[in-house]
Parts: structure tokens; sequence; C-alpha cells
């Protein structure tokens, strides 16, 4: 789908088919959309691409605490690096919280040699795990968008590399924006910086997090052509909103509903993470889903109606799909 060209004379900035627009803006007609892709996310070849991408970002997230803080460490003082480390944690549920502020606060008070021979190690590591779960997602958005033709080896394989560089910056640049809004909390004259670095502490991730999904769904989703602006801005803005309810329900599952300590012992914090994780990668699926079934409404909306859906290929229905497969 072209980048803007779904929507053009789809009702959404067309003045001339208000009525298609007036469409857009009724509760019924997002409530379908939503139940449509929940449909769509929910299918069990996407639960495989969610266990595949929930492991290796659990292998992966240890590796890149220690290239963080070890690059931290470089550049700001100890307490600097103690403050980020609060940070990352913050937005973790409280019973996964302890293992990870454990392993950041050792980090943070080793030597400079060892935090950089370790950073060596977990870049090797970090980097084969975070390229194998970036491949995964991308599979799974690229079912879940339903592409006829996949990537060839190498083309997919560089997309998923340049994909997890750009997540790793954009994560990097996030955590400094949300330490700086801390320092500024603590060092600004008055209350009143200190009320806007608290509302800054939970806006910064969010932003950050919309903004990565939006160029995720527009860019990496569809083989041939972008996705356009407007369904990929409102699946980056769905997920966001869906990755903060499945972290705010993740953490009274945990520790409200069904504790785990009991169950796992030592190793309760390391499931409750994957559980986490697992909900926030539904979550990215259920986004693009959503960015997928946006396209769909789209173009159903045209001038030409239904005959447009079967001339452009582009994105066709997953159901329709999974019917014709041979039994």
């Amino acid at each position: 789908m072209g980048g803007g060209s779904g929507f053009r004379g789809s009702g959404l900035n067309d003045t001339n088919t208000m009525a298609a627009a007036t469409r857009w803006a009724t509760p019924l007609a997002w409530g379908k959309l939503a139940a449509r892709a929940f449909a769509r996310s929910w299918g069990r070849d996407v639960m495989l691409y969610t266990g595949g991408v929930s492991f290796f970002a659990l292998l992966a997230v240890f590796p890149a605490i220690a290239i963080l803080i070890g690059f931290y460490k470089a550049v700001l003082s100890i307490g600097q690096v103690s403050e980020q480390a609060a940070a990352l944690a913050d937005v973790m549920p409280h019973a996964a919280r302890a293992i990870f502020l454990q392993e950041i606060t050792r980090l943070a008070n080793a030597s400079a040699r060892t935090v950089s021979a370790q950073s060596f190690f977990a870049l090797v590591i970090g980097g084969y795990a975070a390229h194998r779960g970036f491949k995964a997602l991308l599979a799974g958005l690229n079912l879940i968008h339903d592409e006829k033709e996949p990537h060839g080896f190498f083309k997919f394989n560089l997309l998923a590399f340049f994909v997890a560089v750009a997540a790793f910056l954009l994560f990097t640049v996030v955590s400094g924006a949300v330490v700086t809004s801390r320092l500024l909390e603590h060092t600004g004259p008055g209350a009143a910086p200190a009320a806007s670095g608290i509302q800054l502490d939970g806006l910064w991730p969010a932003l950050g997090l919309a903004i990565g999904l939006t160029m995720l769904y527009r860019y990496a989703m569809s083989h041939r052509t972008p996705v356009a602006w407007v369904p990929a801005i409102a699946g980056g803005v769905v997920a966001t909103v869906m990755s903060t309810i499945s972290s705010w329900l993740c953490a009274i599952y945990v520790e409200q509903i069904a504790p785990l300590g009991a169950t796992y012992g030592s190793v309760g914090s390391i499931v409750v993470l994957l559980i986490w994780l697992s909900w926030n990668v539904n979550a990215i699926f259920y986004g693009g889903a959503f960015t997928t079934e946006m396209e769909i409404a789209a173009k159903g909306q045209t001038p030409t109606g239904p005959q447009s859906v079967e001339e452009d290929e582009t994105v066709v229905s997953l159901s329709e799909r999974r019917a014709s497969r041979p039994r």
C-alpha cells in the first residue's frame, strides 16, 4: 500500500466525501475495527511468533543492560548511573524489578574495565538474541499483514539488523530523556519543575514507543511500499495504549491474583519478566493487526467500492488466506 495512497479518496482526506469521513467518526466503526484486529492477531500462527519474540527478548534484555551501563558509565557519574537504573526499572512489573535492579547495581558498582569486558561479550550475545528476536517480530508482522511474497534471506536479515539498531538507539535516547527529566526535577528551583518532571517520566517512554512502532508499521510491515501514515500512526498509538494496559494488568496479575514466588521459587522473577514481555509483544502484534484492518477498511470506502479491494492485493484477508490453505 502506497504511503498515503490508500487514504486519498478513502474518505479521510477527501473533502468531497464527507459521508465516508463521518463513518470513521462513529464508535461502532472503531469497535468493529478493534474486533477484527483482535481476531487477526489472536491466531495460532501469531501465537508462535509471540513466543519466539518473547524468548529472544528475554535473552537480549540483560546483555542490553550491560551495554547501556557500560555506555553511561563512560559518560556519567555513579549517581547518574543509579538514576538511570531506577528509570529503566520503573517500566517493569514490581515482581520482576528486583532481579533487574540487582544486575544493574552490580554493573554500576563494578570497575570500568570489568564493565567494558562484559559489555563486549554482551554485545555479541545480545546482538545475536536481538537479531533473532526482531526477525521473529518482523515475520509475525508480515504474517499479520498477510504478505504473500517473503523477503529474500539477505534482505530480511539486513532489515532485522537495522530495525534492531534503530530500536536500541531509540531506547537509549528515551532512557536518557527520562534521566534528564529526573535530574531537572531534583535540581530545578521550586515545586513546578518537579511536577513537570514526574509527568515527563511517564511521557517519554510512551512517546518513544509510539514513534518507534509507527515507524515499524510504516516501513517494515509491508514488502512493496510503505504503509500509509494514518493507519501506521493509529496502530502505533493503539499498541502503546495496549502495552501500557498490559503492563498494568501484568503487575496486578502477578502481585495480587497469582503470586508466582511460591510456585517457581527463585526463578519467579524470570517468569514474571517473560509474562510481561509476552503481553507487550501481543500488544505490538495487535497494533499491526489494527493497522492492517484500517487499511482494508479504507480501501472499502473508496469510490470504486469492493472492486478496488480486489485490484489492490497488497493487503488481503488473513482469514480468507487461511481458509484457502490445503487441509
